[in-house]
């Protein structure tokens, strides 16, 4: 069995370049949609006369087959978790493979995930002190937008940063007044796009003025022509950074459709908010993996003056697997208490994130 990847702006092309060397009998593996381009790349076979492996054995060779190896009790805690959290099975299969051909064996199963996750997943936080471009914050309706943003232009102020924030939602009734009410304790300028070309002026406005600036946008629903089009006008109204949010514990398969929808209209980054409410990670997952996304924030609190942090691969792999104290129990909660205070669980999340 012969196996080689092709990469190709299209599916025809790709498939052109697979019938030209492999021919007619080739067989499709896998397919995944390129990073940053578009593209396709797929994975192919061939049978090549005299070879007594078959594409089982051939694939366990090429990609480590991590569910082949059931004496490895990393892969046995994190197949269990990743079950637990509702994780698509091929995006689960890429992990479990990591997982099972980390470099030593010294890695726990925390250690182990966390490799296997920064293999596949980008994670860049979002800049605390300056960036030459404002961050448009999109995502469905309900997700928490606002409320990142004030979070975000809170962090700014907290560092000292001159920092503007923009509203372009003149969808949702209210939507003004709810930021207004946060910015003015903040001492945040706030100003009020009324559609793509004002927003486009008042992020020129902006420059040289404010280190940080974030824009709060309309909900989107990611699987309406007419929302994503709207979105799109007003990304490329202006020279702005689209930051996808999405709440934590949405279906996978849910997710992984809007963090495709929204990446092609330019999201770059998948800010998860509501880790205090959710008790599986499966979506946002399949979101950043379907979506070719970069792991930025999380929010673990509704508090504005805290519970963001920035995620990367150990802390998410913690947020994964069981904690060493509740082994019984995959994933257990963050929650929250009573204002100004928080529970157990909370400081070990946000100590993860350090």
């Amino acid at each position: 069995m012969r196996l080689k990847c092709y990469s190709a702006p299209s599916m025809a092309e790709a498939m052109a370049l697979i019938r030209q060397e492999l021919g007619d009998d080739a067989v499709i593996v896998s397919t995944q949609r390129a990073a940053g381009d578009g593209g396709i790349r797929i994975t192919a076979a061939i049978e090549v006369p005299d070879n007594d492996g078959d594409l089982r054995t051939a694939l366990a060779e090429e990609f480590g087959q991590a569910r082949a190896a059931e004496d490895d009790p990393r892969v046995v805690e994190v197949e269990a978790a990743l079950s637990y959290h509702g994780v698509p099975v091929r995006l689960a299969d890429r992990i479990l493979t990591l997982v099972h051909s980390a470099e030593t064996e010294a890695l726990d199963g925390v250690g182990a995930c966390a490799a296997a996750l920064d293999a596949i997943f980008p994670f860049a936080p979002l800049p605390e002190r300056k960036s030459p471009r404002p961050f448009l914050i999109c995502g469905p309706p309900g997700v928490g937008k606002t409320i990142s943003v004030a979070k975000l232009a809170a962090r700014a102020r907290l560092s000292n940063r001159p920092v503007g924030v923009i509203s372009a939602d003149s969808v949702r009734a209210g939507a003004m007044a709810q930021l207004a009410a946060f910015t003015r304790i903040l001492e945040v300028d706030l100003k009020r796009a009324r559609g793509p070309e004002s927003l486009r002026a008042l992020v020129e406005d902006s420059v040289g003025v404010h280190d940080l600036v974030f824009i709060d946008s309309p909900g989107i629903n990611p699987f309406s022509r007419h929302d994503t089009a709207f979105l799109k006008e007003l990304i490329e109204a202006a020279d702005v950074e689209p930051i996808l949010v999405l709440a934590a514990g949405i279906d996978p398969m849910e997710g992984a459709e809007a963090g495709e929808s929204f990446a092609k209209v330019g999201a770059t980054r998948l800010l998860a908010t509501r880790l205090d409410m959710a008790r599986r990670l499966g979506g946002i997952l399949a979101a950043a993996d379907q979506g070719q996304l970069m792991f930025s924030e999380v929010t673990i609190s509704p508090h504005v003056a805290n519970g963001l942090i920035p995620i990367h691969p150990q802390s998410l792999a913690r947020l994964i697997l069981p904690r060493p104290s509740r082994e019984t129990r995959p994933a257990a909660p963050v929650s929250t208490s009573a204002v100004g205070e928080t529970d157990a669980a909370v400081p070990s999340v946000a100590e993860a994130a350090r």
